[in-house]
């Protein structure tokens, strides 16, 4: 057995448990597996793997006792053989460099002389820090897996660079695990994934970027030479800095030209950069970011990287979107929740916020499932002392001050009329004024000597400890078990600036215990569906889905915002798990007001609910709301297993859609965010659709005619009457000319196919 000790301490009591491949990163307590038929290399001639799936390939040069090099990667080429790639890319010498042309490895270590940063950033108190990896053997577990080891014996370290291409979209799966085998400590400093060549057609980098309640947008990078660098060390996904991107060439748009889309699937601090070397070529890694001395690494320990993803698209940012979409249902995510029809929610918090009312609430249930609600999820201020944001948070028993009964007649009532009862709660976090401080000031993470960072009123518990992981446990478990809770919202309401526990950098410890607790949760109760919200998207990420069912999109419920920050995050996320909700008629972010047909209308293409005050809103907007939820119903089938489009579309709208699979039927929004310079809208343009079918194109909603003048095209093909039967062929090649309606109206297209 490896010896660990010098990083157990920083568990959470469970030991470093084993993951598979594509699972969460891990601190490993064994040697690496012993080597399975490796494929032995001569001395001189070179070796090559390759590696073709899901319309992708990757061509490496492999030969022991030499560097691995990736050759090329990205979407297939059907019969190249890596060899010729290697032919096609031969380098030479240039004047005013290096005598031979230097090719870096897998991470581009420092002792390989490649210019540009490095990936592998280690050292044994100042020595053995210019590492330089040879390969020791090459395995084939599978057709489309890899693994290439490696080890330096001069500096004793080693390396498992792992590489699978999902059969199904082509996604490219790679870490790399790092195994000391000195006698002395080392200290990783930065360890990528993976230094990932950057095709040179691809010159255009779009980033994922915002703020709190401004979550998902996209900032486009030109052309560039140098180094882009993000990092965050937010202790959570972060608001602003996505941990993946977009690189395309020129031309690409939504469904055409080449693109190559990649994340990183952690939740924690993480650093991306790209880098284009003068001498032409460019590179992209992603990885966890450390805080000093936080992984190190005894004899024989083992560190693992967050799996990188990235997939390449010859179809735009639509074909990459599709790729993430269908590996995150398919290879991520829980198959109990996918199974299920997405419930529509009823969260109390615009509501009520804090001001708990035991009848106010019930009769917020009732008018709830009036409406077609079918989940109740009771939000903050229900615990403790909790009756305002500055206390009460750890104090996790119901708060006998506002329910003396308890929360079984709510939660009885919300049964009763057919709705699942839920429950907020953040877990990981503490106020100074609570009874569980008080008790346990020790129980936080705290840099000594460091004064904390004010944050709502907030610290983060050690989640590390075994005494605090076994509390929060016990109590949210005991919680769910007593009411019956089949669904938690989980939130994570501030940075954690110093994470440190016993005096080192415990970030990575405090993620993986995280993930663990939440696992343990869904373990001990199978039924239970949670979600990420982390003031909004703060947390929003493939390592958190693989224990979570939804995505808390943004904090913001204005519904005209909602359309973009939607948008930006379904370049890599499904409908299905992006939480969208109607809120109330003066947009509490934002202050603007709408009407309740836009407001449902933007939360529709998404896992539907609603966040308002139904005491507040008149029998006719109940009664549009009501009529919404029953559509957001007979579609939402469609919306969640259909392919999902991304339309071009003007400026300051915004066009999107959703096709099933066997292109009989289709859903299409169409938003008009402001208005236009011309006179009259521009053609929109469909996509997805069978060119030889003929389609019934009706306008769904809203459900009076929106035109602001008349005779229109809703008018002329009777398109809130029976419709129009157009080829998909005219819907795509030609386009549909919208009607002139005013700002913030939204249009929803139903589309079935002939038999």
């Amino acid at each position: 057995m490896a010896n660990d000790a010098d990083l157990s301490a920083h568990g959470a009591g469970r030991g470093h448990a084993d993951h598979e491949a594509g699972d969460t990163p891990a601190i490993h307590e064994h040697r690496p597996v012993p080597i399975k038929d490796p494929v032995e290399h001569g001395t001189h001639q070179t070796q090559y793997c390759e590696l073709r799936s899901g319309g992708t390939f990757l061509a490496l040069e492999a030969t022991k006792g030499m560097r691995p090099i990736i050759l090329y990667a990205g979407p297939d080429l059907p019969g190249v053989t890596a060899q010729e790639l290697a032919i096609l890319a031969t380098r030479q010498h240039a004047p005013g460099s290096a005598s031979v042309p230097l090719r870096g490895s897998l991470l581009n270590e420092i002792g390989t002389g490649i210019s540009g940063p490095s990936g592998l950033v280690g050292h044994r108190a100042g020595h053995d820090w210019a590492i330089d990896l040879r390969i020791s053997a090459v395995e084939t577990p599978a057709p489309n897996m890899l693994a290439i080891h490696c080890e330096d014996a001069n500096t004793a370290i080693a390396t498992i660079h792992a590489f699978t291409i999902d059969p199904a979209t082509g996604m490219l799966i790679s870490n790399t695990s790092i195994e000391n085998r000195g006698e002395e400590e080392f200290e990783l400093d930065w360890c990528a994934a993976l230094c990932l060549p950057v095709d040179p057609r691809l010159t255009r980098f779009l980033s994922f970027t915002g703020r709190w309640s401004g979550e998902f947008a996209i900032e486009e990078v030109p052309a560039f030479q140098g180094s882009i660098v993000r990092e965050n060390k937010a202790g959570r996904t972060s608001h602003d800095v996505f941990p993946g991107g977009i690189l395309a060439a020129p031309e690409a748009g939504e469904d055409s030209g080449l693109a190559a889309a990649f994340h990183l699937s952690w939740s924690g601090n993480h650093r991306l950069r790209i880098d284009r070397h003068s001498d032409g070529r460019g590179f992209v890694q992603m990885g966890e970011m450390s805080f000093p001395g936080e992984i190190r690494l005894a004899k024989g320990a083992q560190y693992r990287t967050p799996d990188f993803l990235a997939v390449w698209s010859e179809e735009g940012f639509n074909g990459a979107s599709h790729a993430f979409h269908d590996y995150l249902r398919g290879s991520v995510m829980d198959a109990r929740s996918l199974e299920r029809a997405r419930p529509v929610h009823y969260n109390t918090w615009e509501a009520v916020y804090f001001d708990h009312d035991e009848a106010t609430l019930i009769e917020l249930a009732e008018a709830a499932a009036s409406v077609g609600a079918e989940r109740y999820v009771l939000d903050d201020g229900w615990f403790g002392g909790r009756r305002h944001d500055a206390a009460g948070l750890g104090d996790w028993w119901v708060s006998s001050d506002v329910y003396p009964q308890g929360l079984h007649t709510l939660a009885n009532r919300v049964k009763e009329l057919g709705m699942e009862f839920g429950l907020w709660f953040e877990p990981e976090m503490i106020n100074p004024d609570s009874d569980l401080y008080r008790a346990h000031p020790d129980w936080v993470l705290q840099a000594q000597g460091v004064e904390a960072v004010p944050f709502r009123g907030q610290l983060t518990l050690d989640l590390t400890k075994n005494e605090v992981f076994d509390y929060l446990f016990k109590k949210i478990s005991d919680l769910v078990s007593e009411y019956g809770v089949a669904y938690i919202k989980w939130d994570m309401n501030r940075d954690t600036n110093h994470p440190s526990s016993n005096g080192r950098g415990a970030m990575h410890f405090q993620t993986q215990a995280v993930y663990r607790l939440l696992e343990q949760l869904r373990d001990a109760h199978p039924e239970l569906e949670i979600e990420s919200c982390s003031s909004g998207g703060g947390r929003a990420d493939f390592g958190i889905l693989r224990h979570t069912d939804r995505i808390w999109t943004s904090d913001n419920n204005d519904a005209r915002q909602r359309q973009d920050i939607q948008r930006g995050a379904t370049h890599f996320f499904p409908l299905r798990i992006l939480g969208s909700h109607v809120g109330p008629k003066n947009c509490h972010i934002t202050g603007r007001k709408f009407s309740m047909h836009f407001r449902v209308a933007s939360a529709v293409f998404g896992h539907m609910g609603m966040e308002l005050d139904l005491r507040d809103e008149d029998a006719e907007d109940l009664a549009v709301l009501a009529a919404g939820i029953a559509l957001y119903k007979q579609h939402r089938d469609l919306i969640h297993t259909g392919r999902f489009w991304r339309l071009e579309s003007p400026q300051d709208t915004n066009f999107v859609g959703c096709v099933s699979e066997d292109k009989q039927e289709a859903l299409f929004s169409y938003a008009k965010l402001e208005t236009e310079l011309a006179t009259l809208p521009r053609r929109i343009h469909f996509s997805g659709l069978d060119p030889a079918k003929k389609y019934r194109v009706q306008m769904v909603w809203p459900q009076h005619n929106p035109s602001i003048s008349t005779p229109s095209i809703i008018d002329a093909a009777d398109l809130q009457g029976d419709g129009a039967w157009v080829s998909g062929a005219a819907l795509m090649g030609h386009g549909m000319q919208p009607p002139l309606t005013f700002p913030d109206t939204c249009l929803f297209y139903h589309l079935q196919a002939s038999e």
